[in-house]
């Protein structure tokens, strides 16, 4: 079944289109992999798909389990499974992880038409997610991102992932920053969150994370488009070639 449909999606910001006719499909059970230089829309389309309003799109659509949600607030999108992992995640100063997450949650429920989780039923999902990204009673019980080193935030994005488990979840550069371990238990939680009835897009820049997180689709975004799609094996011609390849290819 498909989850994301992008049709023809082209948007701008302050006047200056960056998207200029992305096309993809996502089905469940999948993980797409986008690749890109810098500055050709990687991290404006999952923006668009997330809801955030500082873009504007032009033409196109963006459907979600058959739905254009392009009008849905973000709060909606978010309570009907999608979930972005940021590349640079916001310190929330005074606000403990537990209790930012319970309310996450308990909103998402509310949302569903379900009872709210009593306090012991969400520390006993609390410890079991923590699990996921080796995540220690220490580190939970500060404020959300306050002086967290890069792999702790990132750790803490997937954490969040775990808790709310989305059933379309979009990764932009979770990679950005990250030492070998980090990145290993990061990709790690991913794979362990990966279902049958969900899916997963994510963002890199660099091929490195695809040894842990294998992709079934590596599209790469150029210019504003989806220029080439291919098997993960894509990711390493890429690494070997560079993006002046694909540049080469697209003027031949």
């Amino acid at each position: 079944m498909s989850l994301l449909e992008i049709k023809d999606l082209h948007a701008s910001i302050e006047g200056m289109e960056i998207l200029k006719g992305v096309n993809l499909t996502v089905n469940e059970g999948e993980v797409h992999s986008i690749m890109g230089p810098n500055g050709n829309g990687k991290s404006t389309l999952a923006g668009i798909i997330a809801g955030n309003p500082k873009y504007n799109v032009t033409q196109g659509e963006v459907l979600y389990k058959g739905r254009n949600i392009l009008d849905w607030p973000v709060e909606v999108r978010a309570a009907e499974g999608l979930f972005l992992g940021f590349q640079y995640p916001v310190e929330i100063a005074g606000v403990s992880i537990a209790n930012f997450m319970r309310t996450a949650v308990n909103e998402q429920r509310k949302y569903r038409g379900l009872d709210p989780l009593s306090g012991s039923e969400f520390m006993r999902l609390m410890e079991e997610k923590k699990q996921v990204v080796e995540m220690t009673k220490e580190l939970a019980n500060r404020s959300v991102n306050e002086g967290f080193s890069g792999g702790e935030k990132k750790k803490n994005e997937i954490f969040q992932m775990a808790m709310l488990n989305p059933t379309l979840s979009i990764l932009d550069e979770t990679d950005s920053g990250l030492d070998i371990d980090a990145l290993r238990v990061v990709a790690s939680g991913v794979n362990k969150l990966r279902r049958p009835d969900n899916a997963t897009i994510v963002i890199t820049h660099y091929q490195r994370l695809l040894d842990y997180i294998v992709p079934d689709f590596v599209h790469i975004l150029y210019e504003g488009k989806i220029v080439k799609t291919g098997p993960k094996e894509l990711a390493l011609e890429l690494e070997e070639k560079g993006y002046e390849w694909i540049k080469k290819e697209l003027e031949q």
